[in-house]
């Protein structure tokens, strides 16, 4: 239950895991364009509540593990993120758009899993004894 995190009315521990690569894996994220795509990540997690867990970048994809509550949507997340760091690098990084024709810095699609400490054969047998306790 330590791990748990809440808001007024819900208790939760959403986790997950994603990766998403930048268009054609061309190793853009180095240096200075590396240093900002954290900064820009992390300003948008924050203003959405979602907790950074662990993040990595590489020249070619992105590593994030966050906690994420109940009412943001794994596919908003990433749109949020991917759309907006995109948008500042392409301005802030002339080289960026000489490389990046058409304005796309990622490629389409994203990986995600989740995360928990509890396996589904857990649940199963919580919710199929649900029944048995309530007869006792």
């Amino acid at each position: 239950m330590e791990n748990y995190r809440t808001t007024s009315h819900t208790k939760f521990d959403i986790k997950f895991h994603f990766v998403w690569i930048t268009k054609y894996r061309k190793p853009h994220l180095t240096g200075e364009v590396a240093v900002r795509l954290r900064e820009v990540t992390l300003q948008v997690c924050a203003e959405h509540e979602v907790e950074i867990l662990k993040g990595h970048v590489s020249k070619d994809h992105v590593h994030l593990f966050v906690s994420v509550p109940p009412h943001i949507l794994a596919s908003e997340l990433m749109q949020k993120i991917k759309g907006k760091s995109s948008r500042k690098l392409l301005m802030e990084f002339q080289h960026l758009r000489k490389q990046c024709w058409g304005r796309h810095l990622w490629a389409r699609g994203f990986f995600a899993a989740t995360s928990g400490n509890v396996t589904d054969e857990i649940i199963l047998e919580y919710i199929r004894t649900q029944d048995i306790e309530k007869e006792d």
